[in-house]
């Protein structure tokens, strides 16, 4: 990272961290927070199965968390997303459970109203995982790992908020760093980054839309849109990052969710089954039900 980028970075990340820690000293009053534990399971077994199978248990846990700040002309979001969740099969003995869900993400925006509805906004996000990540069925070698990668964005721009439940955010002026911190995968040139070097640095346009909403009496959507273009290089080849959850309260404590998320970087290389490399569209799907609890003061 050049000099000039590591001041720009910094500078941007000390005024914005230095407004949190104002604000993080006023009363409670002007605060709300709410919160979501789950954790969800399956168990399959056969006996004499005609059909196949192989047994299994698995088990997904996660935490979404939110603190939201507004006094007059101010408005200070927070969201924490935490789930890990792996499948252990049962035939394999001496074989670890293999992961299926991995995400840590963290995103903060900090707006001061303009007029009606609009705010000039700054936002950071970051996300990344927490164990290693395999391409199975080999397991000794990992493609992923904490902080390989990691994203962090950070962008100043104009936030139009309908209600907390609807807000689009767009910013001409935006970084986006790129962080891979495993020897092996750096050396790679993994998720962006030249070979041998352990980040990249992107500028460009960024835009996250994000609509949250009760579809019916106990079932509940959140969705969340995130577009970023890269100025200096193929600005026409846009990352997305897309999420929709869906999740069925049966009671105070069961629950079901289903979850869907898209990714596409034009600079991760993916390798397809017939050994082509190239970007490509990523897709996850996770459907659970087990056990929730809800807390919002």
């Amino acid at each position: 990272m050049s000099t000039l980028q590591k001041n720009t970075f910094f500078g941007l990340m000390f005024i914005f961290f230095s407004h949190l820690l104002v604000l993080g000293q006023d009363s409670t009053a002007h605060w709300k927070f709410k919160s979501l534990y789950s954790l969800s399971g399956t168990q399959t077994s056969f006996v004499n199965w005609n059909a196949g199978g192989r047994n299994n248990i698995s088990l997904i846990g996660s935490l979404n968390a939110s603190a939201y700040y507004t006094k007059e002309n101010i408005k200070w979001a927070n969201d924490v997303n935490f789930a890990l969740g792996g499948i252990k099969y049962f035939d394999n003995k001496g074989i670890a459970a293999q992961k299926t869900d991995d995400r840590l993400e963290l995103s903060s925006s900090f707006g001061m109203q303009l007029s009606k509805g609009f705010f000039l906004t700054v936002a950071t996000s970051f996300r990344t995982q927490s164990i290693n990540g395999y391409a199975y069925p080999n397991d000794s070698i990992p493609v992923s790992s904490f902080m390989a990668p990691g994203y962090l964005n950070l962008a100043i721009g104009a936030d139009f908020r309908k209600s907390d439940s609807f807000n689009v955010f767009f910013s001409s002026v935006a970084l986006k760093s790129t962080f891979v911190f495993d020897d092996s995968l750096s050396a790679k040139g993994s998720f962006g980054v030249n070979p041998g070097t352990r980040f990249r640095q992107e500028y460009g346009a960024y835009l996250k839309v994000k609509y949250n909403t009760t579809l019916a009496k106990n079932i509940e959507m959140k969705s969340k849109l995130e577009l970023f273009s890269n100025y200096l290089n193929k600005p026409q080849n846009i990352d997305i990052n897309a999420e929709l959850i869906l999740l069925f309260r049966v009671n105070s404590l069961v629950s079901a969710s289903a979850q869907w998320n898209l990714l596409y970087d034009d600079d991760i290389k993916i390798k397809d089954t017939n050994g082509n490399i190239g970007p490509r569209t990523q897709f996850k799907s996770v459907i659970g039900i087990g056990l929730s609890y809800k807390l919002e003061p």
